[in-house]
């Protein structure tokens, strides 16, 4: 008895040669109102909170700029002198005096003296700053030993004195540095006097002395010239010179302004461009007429009779 044979038909394509079936796309179902309101306010917190974390961050940054800032003009900004005493008891005399010898402020003021083959000295000086404003050390005065090259502070700017004459000004720098086997082992101090010198801003720095040999008060003395030093020059003109030069301006301005206007304004010519021309040549005629009335001797219209 024989097998059977099962034969498989393959069906034809029903699809074109090299072709698939299109895939259809599966609707995304529609989120409700509430949930898509939902969505959209959790969007918009997300993008504020990463906005104000970075507004935050940027104010940190402004901030630590700014003081920064402030520290750096804080250690550009120099040292200026500094009255002894509380400010409450400063005296406005002082504080005037320091002023007026604010425009020495810039000038670096340097000297030497030689004594002998032992003392070899270099002395350093500004008005109202520091000699080094990188120490901040507040030295106004500095002696430098040139062969060892030891600096000593001779007086300090927190520790200011200033007084002044007729024409004359007197820095005193206290504080410096104390004396050795001088003078009690006291502190330094520099006394500056500084005269008048007309149309010289500052000159002629040097040292005159140090006074060591003394117990106490001992100072190291120096002297400049200054035009800030001299008194105001009180004006020359005396009282009739003003008022001359006051009637010359105005009598000027009146001729200048009348003579403008008459040309450009009222179109004037010739004579009449000066001003108020008829009245001044009515007063002009009543004067000849009042000196020939007093001046002359006879008549003038005499007829003489033969």
């Amino acid at each position: 008895m024989g097998r059977a044979r099962v034969v498989r038909k393959t069906w034809p394509s029903l699809w074109p040669l090299g072709s698939a079936p299109a895939r259809r796309s599966r609707p995304v179902p529609e989120q409700p109102p509430l949930l898509r309101r939902a969505a959209v306010r959790a969007e918009r917190t997300v993008r504020g909170s990463r906005m104000s974390s970075h507004s935050h961050i940027s104010a940190v940054l402004v901030v630590f700029m700014a003081l920064a800032v402030g520290a750096g003009a804080e250690l550009l900004t120099e040292k200026s002198c500094d009255v002894v005493g509380d400010e409450s008891t400063e005296s406005q005399m002082e504080k005037a005096l320091l002023k007026k010898l604010e425009p020495l402020s810039q000038i670096r003021f340097n000297t030497t003296v030689e004594i002998g083959t032992t003392e070899n000295y270099a002395y350093h000086f500004r008005v109202c700053r520091e000699v080094n404003s990188s120490l901040h050390d507040f030295a106004g005065v500095v002696q430098m030993d040139r062969q060892s090259g030891k600096t000593t502070v001779i007086g300090r700017i927190n520790e200011t004195q200033v007084f002044n004459g007729s024409d004359w000004i007197m820095l005193i720098y206290k504080g410096g540095d104390s004396y050795g086997r001088h003078c009690s082992g006291e502190k330094r101090r520099a006394v500056i006097m500084i005269s008048c010198k007309r149309g010289i801003t500052a000159s002629s720095f040097s040292i005159i002395s140090e006074e060591r040999e003394k117990e106490q008060d001992c100072f190291y003395l120096f002297e400049m010239d200054s035009s800030v030093a001299c008194p105001v020059e009180d004006s020359h003109l005396s009282t009739g010179s003003i008022l001359l030069i006051t009637f010359s301006s105005v009598i000027a301005v009146y001729i200048i302004g009348g003579f403008l206007y008459q040309r450009l304004i009222v179109g004037a010519k010739g004579m009449e461009q000066f001003p108020h021309f008829a009245f001044w040549q009515d007063l002009g005629n009543l004067v000849a007429d009042g000196c020939d009335f007093v001046c002359r001797s006879k008549k003038s219209n005499v007829n003489v009779q033969h």
